[in-house]
């Protein structure tokens, strides 16, 4: 006889063992799960109509599969999916901050900034899954390691300000030899607006007086990243 996947609408513990989340990760790992299969660990259950694996496919598709747009959504916007309350929306967001947090703990201490890729792998995951702009700097030894870093600011959805002052007394109460500066555009695009540019331009002004460089400003978007350095602005 065939071996036909469980219907949907079943609830996860009339499925045959082996095609349970939960034991699934047990006997074949967890790398063995799909995205969906570990949200529904997550969730516990679906609804009187849809397994708790059917409702976490449907949340993903909402995303287009995107975890990092997963990351993104609110409390509110969870609870909108049948089947979700606020205990199961506030579990999902929980643990996707834990990913994003380990991703940005999985780093080395004081690791060496060689370029903008290498600012880029520490900057992202503390920007890349916000709904808001922050700006955030990064303290540099003179060997091109990091020493520190510190959030700037928190702005709206399409600006938040960077003050040259804050950012290097900053700098300089953190015994830095050199800055990156970073803000990230949830709007998705990687092109740096004008104000952005006449900052870079300041700041880079106020660190060769003082004897403080600023090495790169970097705008992070889903996309990818843009360095002002790469680009000959800096």
């Amino acid at each position: 006889m065939a071996n036909y996947p469980p219907t949907p609408s079943l609830p996860i513990t009339a499925w045959a063992e082996d095609d349970r989340p939960r034991e699934k990760l047990l006997a074949q790992g967890r790398q063995a799960l799909s995205d969906a299969e570990l949200i529904a660990i997550l969730i516990g259950s679906g609804s009187r109509d849809e397994s708790a694996v059917s409702l976490s496919q449907r949340i993903l598709d909402s995303v287009g599969k995107n975890l990092n747009d997963l990351g993104k959504r609110s409390i509110a916007e969870l609870m909108k999916f049948k089947g979700i309350g606020e205990a199961k929306a506030i579990t999902i967001a929980a643990a996707l901050e834990l990913g994003r947090r380990r991703t940005a703990a999985d780093l080395p201490d004081r690791p060496e900034i060689r370029g903008s890729k290498d600012a880029h792998q520490i900057l992202a995951p503390l920007l890349i899954d916000l709904p808001h702009e922050e700006s955030w700097v990064l303290f540099l030894s003179k060997k091109n390691k990091v020493i520190g870093k510190t959030r700037l600011s928190v702005g709206g959805t399409d600006a938040t300000i960077m003050d040259a002052k804050i950012v290097f007394r900053k700098a300089l109460e953190g015994m830095a030899a050199a800055i990156i500066v970073a803000h990230n555009h949830p709007s998705g695009t990687l092109r740096p607006s004008q104000a952005d540019i006449d900052l870079t331009k300041k700041m880079k002004a106020v660190g060769e007086a003082i004897g403080l460089p600023l090495v790169d400003h970097i705008i992070i978007a889903d996309g990818g990243y843009y360095s002002f350095l790469d680009e000959g602005l800096i």
